[in-house]
């Protein structure tokens, strides 16, 4: 339902698994609106290792930042964050800049 601005059309989250590795490509803006697709988008397939390519991601607050923290959760040690320089820069503000899951911008 979009009430008003609602989901950036840009958005998108696709996962693509190889064996127990699952990639998601996320791209646009990661917001409250669209932070619990991305969630879910990786945890609908089963997998060993998470590799979350934000790489074209525009814009994240703070609820993708919580959706990111509950993946780290839920994948302890098998989660990789590629961040573009915009997700990089939000993930330092927020004291998150040098988790063993943050790959370099």
């Amino acid at each position: 339902m979009d009430q008003g601005g609602g989901t950036s059309p840009v958005f998108s989250a696709s996962a693509e698994i190889d064996g127990g590795h699952l990639r998601v490509l996320v791209a646009g803006e990661v917001d409250m609106a669209t932070a619990d697709v991305m969630f879910s988008t990786a945890l609908r397939e089963p997998a060993e290792r998470l590799t979350l390519d934000l790489r074209a991601v525009t814009f994240f607050d703070s609820a993708a930042i919580h959706a990111v923290v509950r993946l780290a959760q839920h994948y302890p040690d098998a989660l990789t964050v590629l961040p573009s320089r915009q997700v990089h820069r939000v993930l330092d503000i927020s004291g998150l800049g040098d988790q063993a899951w943050l790959r370099p911008a």
